[in-house]
């Protein structure tokens, strides 16, 4: 078997040999014989198949498994001749050429290896910035939200008309063509006004209503409505106005304190504290995704260069292709279908973009490890957790669909990068 090795770059090497008929005869003879040890068929005795007639019964499936430990004993002679060291080895090998001949097979590819990244004098690469302060007026208007939140509903004192943003409690029934449908009824139900929990124009028709005045209020369903039985059609509701409730805002206090805080001992100056420290962390989240990130990733990757595996940037490229395919109207996803040079012109346009996302990923691995950056796996699921809870989904489903579809290395490398950087911008003290 003639093998030939040659070094691309430090991340790249090139492997390009022959495969001799005689050799895959070989490997299909010792295939076949080792097979027949473990077979049963009938008329003869198990592990006494000759090798022809496994080879009658087998032959394509020995010819793949034949070839396949052929071209593996090349890529191992390659690895051997280049000296590499098979824990540097990352990803799959490129093939750049399988050509089958009446004789031999010719083969080229490519290996590439995981770059070694040296990360003196990253610092000058870390953004400097003003860390946000609070202000008072940021605060009294949390604290003013605050109140609106906890405000509490009771009824009128002196009868008077319903106004927007009251609560009213009101019986309702509605019908369509003179018809009532299911789930237009209800009695003492309560409707804030200008929540737009109801049909547009209901909530409207409310406004100006008195204590037991009874009305009826005419409202078309929209088109999107998820009843289609109801979907588009003009409606008369029957109502009935029991009772209004105005908004009573929150008292200001220590009381309201512990009750938010969770804590006997707290004060209304703890909870002006919190608000404080939530504020600036919001500025600091908005400034470090909006700006700090973007800015360490680029001068990251502007002040290191390093060879990259090809493997892996091509990776990349198909990511971003699939990426892009997906937001294409099936019209344009056609015309790429079926023009190569397109689909080519279009990887090479997000080249540079893959090559330096390749890039930052394995400066960011090299800096984590330097810096004892670490997130364990329960870290991730906790996260996954609470971003579920948060958004209102089922937070077991959402782990499922994240490991069913191998996302979970991503979440943990963004967590990874996130925390690395917050200790480089001295955002973590």
């Amino acid at each position: 078997m003639k093998v030939t090795v040659n070094k691309i770059d430090d991340a790249n090497v090139s492997v390009s040999g022959e495969i001799d008929n005689s050799v895959i005869e070989a490997n299909v003879d010792r295939l076949a014989r080792e097979a027949g040890k473990q077979m049963k068929v009938d008329g003869f005795r198990k592990g006494k198949v000759p090798p022809h007639v496994v080879k009658k019964l087998h032959g394509d499936k020995l010819q793949q498994d034949a070839e396949s430990d052929a071209l593996k004993a090349l890529v191992d002679a390659g690895i051997a001749q280049a000296n590499i060291n098979t824990a540097d080895i990352i990803g799959e090998p490129i093939f750049k050429k399988y050509d089958k001949q009446a004789d031999k097979i010719d083969v080229e590819l490519e290996i590439s290896l995981r770059p070694n990244v040296d990360i003196s004098g990253y610092e000058k690469a870390v953004p400097s910035f003003e860390k946000p302060e609070a202000t008072d007026e940021e605060v009294e208007a949390k604290l003013e939200d605050i109140k609106a939140q906890q405000a509490t509903y009771a009824k009128i004192k002196r009868k008077r008309m319903v106004r927007d943003g009251d609560m009213v409690v009101i019986d309702f029934e509605g019908f369509v063509d003179g018809e009532a449908f299911e789930g237009g009824k209800a009695e003492k139900f309560n409707l804030k006004i200008g929540s737009g929990q109801f049909i547009p124009g209901f909530e409207d028709q409310i406004i100006g209503m008195k204590y037991e005045e009874e009305k009826d209020i005419v409202v078309t369903f929209p088109e999107e409505y998820q009843s289609k039985d109801l979907a588009g059609k003009e409606a008369t509701f029957k109502v009935k106005l029991h009772e209004i409730q105005e908004q009573v805002p929150a008292e200001l206090n220590d009381e309201l304190a512990q009750k938010l805080l969770n804590d006997e001992k707290a004060t209304l100056e703890t909870l002006k504290e919190k608000l404080k420290e939530q504020i600036v962390n919001e500025k600091i989240s908005k400034l470090y995704n909006e700006e700090l990130k973007p800015k360490l990733i680029e001068a990251l990757v502007e002040t290191f260069d390093f060879a990259l595996p090809n493997n892996i940037v091509e990776q990349e490229i198909d990511a971003k292709i699939n990426a892009k395919a997906r937001e294409m109207k099936e019209e344009e996803l056609n015309e790429y279908k079926e023009n190569t040079e397109k689909v080519e012109a279009l990887r090479e346009e997000v080249r540079d973009e893959a090559k330096n996302s390749v890039k930052a990923t394995f400066i960011v691995d090299a800096l984590a490890k330097a810096q004892e950056v670490t997130v364990d796996d329960q870290e991730v699921s906790q996260a996954i957790y609470y971003e579920s809870m948060m958004s209102g989904q089922d937070p077991q489903a959402v782990i499922k669909y994240y490991q069913e579809n191998n996302l979970l290395p991503a979440v943990k490398m963004g967590m990874i990068e996130d925390k690395l950087f917050g200790k480089l911008l001295g955002l973590d003290k």
